[in-house]
């Protein structure tokens, strides 16, 4: 998964024609913690989808721009446009990941 350092490389992530999922993470998120241990699983199970994650610390514009309010929060792009958000209240469970990445 690759990890956004800059505002360039997420715009160009987001640009992408393929779905295109964004994690949305800090360093010190318990919840994120939870994820990182299964979500490698997950980006191999839907590797139909380009991956990439973002720590909503380091760039508070971006998720401010695309209304991240928890974490961690999925969310999907495709040609620049958010096409879906998986908020971090439903993004704990593996099975909830999945689900909401397989009703795309």
């Amino acid at each position: 998964m690759k990890n956004i350092n800059n505002e360039q490389e997420y715009r160009e992530q987001i640009n992408q024609e393929e779905l295109t999922v964004g994690v949305f993470t800090t360093t010190w998120c318990p919840d994120c913690k939870r994820l990182d241990m299964f979500i490698d699983e997950i980006t191999q199970e839907h590797q139909d989808k380009k991956w990439f994650t973002i720590d909503r610390d380091e760039f508070p514009e971006i998720s401010e721009e695309q209304t991240v309010m928890g974490i961690p929060s999925l969310l999907v792009f495709k040609n620049g446009e958010k096409v879906a958000h998986l908020h971090s209240a439903n993004a704990k469970t593996p099975e909830a990941v999945n689900e909401f990445l397989n009703d795309l």
